[in-house]
């Protein structure tokens, strides 16, 4: 099995940094649990980069968005040729189709 590149757009980094002080501010502890599954679960995208659904969004997925559900937060990604990037992490309750 091939295995893809796995990276972030700096936004994406802004995005899981925020997420993350969120968290923290009422425990530390389950922020940084929260990361580790981030990474575990995204880290996934190098075997398997199609296993995101198509958004119902016509034009997110004309563009080629991929979305990868975390609990209450969407990850946002594309694939290019033998790299998954990872565009946006979002609260589900967000309006995001301004946001990509």
């Amino acid at each position: 099995m091939k295995r893809y590149s796995v990276s972030y757009v700096r936004r994406a980094e802004q995005d899981l940094t925020e997420i993350a002080d969120y968290i923290k501010r009422d425990s530390p502890k389950n922020s940084a649990v929260w990361l580790e599954t981030v990474d575990k679960i995204l880290g996934r995208l190098a075997f398997f980069p199609y296993s995101g659904v198509i958004p119902k969004d016509k034009y997110l997925a004309s563009l080629g968005y991929r979305i990868v559900v975390l609990g209450e937060y969407l990850v946002f990604y594309c694939v290019r040729g033998r790299k998954v990037e990872i565009r946006r992490v979002l609260h589900g309750r967000r309006r995001y189709g301004f946001l990509l």
